[in-house]
Formats: C-alpha cells, structure tokens, sequence
C-alpha cells in the first residue's frame, strides 16, 4: 500500500478523481496513470468475470476473489462496490469483514432490494430506508478500524424521487456512513442540491452518455464532492480501442498501420511485473548460489 490512505486523502481539500478498473489489468493502468485510488466496479467486473451485465448475477464470493486479486496488483487505496452487501445484516457484517481483510479501503453499499441493477439502467427497485438504515449500522459495528471507509449510496432518484433521495442520505448519514452517493443525479440542479443538504463527504458518478450531467471538477468541488468516480470510463474506453484495431486485423490491414495504437510486448512484460519475476526466478535457480 502506498504511504497516503484514503481517509488522509479525502482530509484535504481537492476532490479525488477515481476510474474504476474492470480487470487487474485496467487496474495497474490506472495506477500507472498517476491515479491516486482505483474504484473496483460491480458493473466492470460483472462484465469482465463473467461477461454478463450489472443485474445482481455476480456473487460474493466471486467480488471477493477479484478484490484480493486487485488490492494486491496495485499500490493505491481502492474503493470497492460490495452492492447490497449480498443480503441482509448478517451478510453485511462478513461482506465488511471480509473486504476489510482483503485490503480494500473502502466498501460501497447501497439500498437497492436484490437482485440489484445499474444505477443507470431502469428497473430497479429499493428496500425500505429503516432496513438500510440498519445495514449501515451492522456495517459500522463489522468494521475494525474506522480508516475502513463505508460508502452509503441510494437509487432513490429513479424509483421513489429526489426528495426520497435526500431524506434517504441523511439517514444514512446518521446511520454513520463515512461518504454519501446519491446516484444519478439528472439535473444540474440536482447535483447542487445534493452538494448543499450533507455534511459528510459526498461521492458522485460521472458515467459518459449517462444520466448525470458532466460538470467540471472544480465545479463539482465547489459544490462539496470529495469522491469523483468514473464508473466505466477504462472499460468503455478499451472496447471501443479494441473494437478499431480488430476489425484493421480482420480486414488484413497490415499490421504496421496499427502498431502506434498497441501497447509494446515490452510495456505489456513492465506492467504485469516480469522483470521482477524473472529476478525471483534467477535468485532461487538450481545451482545460483
């Protein structure tokens, strides 16, 4: 882990802006990039692990293995998206204890009745706010430490509207959640509304061509969001990447009008860690010593 944790990051006044990865892979990329956090998304690593959409059709144990896999490929603190918490308090608790001892820094929860769905996709529908209420506060006592962050996040713009939305965050909020996400907001109005009703940290996704609408960041921090996440960005832009340089190859464009488009071999063995690999391999090798 690097030497910044979440909860340090979020104490200082710049918004933090988290691409959510969608593979161990995209994650590294993201880190790479110079990103200070990684998002793990339910919606990327549904698409990835099991090539099927955010309908509730990932399980826990399946989010758990992708979460050890991703806390240990990177070096930032990573926010992961536990969904419901696959049930109700009793899941609650292992959900947290268990992401908590896998590394993640922060566990997002939300109040949507299983199975779940997309924030923005329609269809979804909400357990009472007393039950989640409840999960949050299952969740606050699961924790060990309170540098585990809870992400206390609503649909209730979609299915029970705005006010409900509001109400429901500042229950959550005394319910002890870390950071507040009203998802998909769909006015501008919305989002400066939400800015102004919560004394926590509010956290906000900006889906491209998705129902929120795209603010500047220093927009959006004037406002008061301190968790900026950009949900599919990584995932949306490499299927449109690969999308271009396949069809060049299936339609026998030779392979140099393409190659400044590809990651080397050599960048591919850096970021994957060979070098270092390889090292390992060399030290303990029959005869080395």
């Amino acid at each position: 882990m690097g030497s910044t944790t979440l909860k340090q990051r979020l104490a200082l006044p710049q918004p933090l802006l988290v691409p959510a990865c969608y593979d161990m892979v995209s994650a590294k990329v993201v880190e790479r990039c110079g990103f200070e956090a990684v998002y793990l998304s339910g919606y990327g690593h549904s698409a990835s692990h099991l090539g099927l959409p955010d309908a509730g059709l990932i399980s826990f144990s399946e989010m758990l293995e992708r979460l050890h896999h991703l806390v240990r490929s990177v070096n930032i603190p990573v926010l992961a998206d536990a969904d419901t918490g696959f049930g109700g308090v009793v899941n609650v608790r292992r959900t947290v204890v268990e992401y908590e001892a896998a590394g993640a820094q922060a566990i997002q929860l939300e109040d949507q009745l299983i199975p779940k769905k997309c924030g923005h996709t329609p269809g979804k529908q909400l357990v009472e706010a007393a039950e989640m209420v409840s999960k949050l506060e299952a969740a606050v006592a699961a924790r060990r430490s309170d540098g585990f962050l809870i992400i206390a996040r609503t649909d209730a713009i979609a299915v029970t509207g705005f006010d409900d939305a509001i109400r429901r965050g500042q229950l959550y909020q005394q319910a002890g959640a870390d950071i507040i996400f009203i998802e998909a907001p769909t006015t501008v109005d919305q989002i400066e509304r939400i800015g102004a009703a919560f004394d926590k940290p509010l956290m906000i996704n900006l889906v491209e061509r998705g129902k929120t609408p795209l603010l500047p960041l220093e927009q959006l921090q004037t406002l008061g969001y301190k968790v900026l996440a950009y949900a599919l960005t990584a995932l949306m832009a490499s299927v449109r990447a690969m999308e271009r340089t396949l069809s060049k190859l299936k339609d026998r464009v030779s392979p140099e009008e393409y190659l400044d488009d590809l990651a080397s071999f050599e960048e591919l063995d850096q970021l994957l860690g060979f070098p270092e690999w390889r090292q390992w391999e060399n030290r303990f090798r029959q005869g080395s010593g």
